[in-house]
């Protein structure tokens, strides 16, 4: 009889140990597919911003040039 009772007693140990492990093991699979989704997120940001032509890149060289040009007219005006 106390076998029956030692037998009893363990199996309730390995069902609490099971009904504690599934939410860690839920959690787990949450933060697992948060993470897949942030990582694909980046990847295609990183993508969009390879392949995105630079506007402002060309709008600085214009003024660039504008600015020069207008420097150089006041140079030549003086001499």
């Amino acid at each position: 009889m106390n076998m029956n009772k030692l037998d009893d007693i363990i199996a309730r140990l390995k069902k609490q140990e099971e009904e504690q492990q599934k939410p860690k093991h839920t959690l787990l699979w949450i933060l697992a597919i948060i993470g897949c989704v942030a990582a694909v997120a980046g990847i295609a940001y990183g993508v969009y911003r390879f392949f995105t032509p630079d506007y402002l890149e060309d709008f600085e060289d214009d003024f660039d040039d504008d600015f020069d040009d207008y420097f150089e007219d006041e140079d030549d005006e003086e001499e």
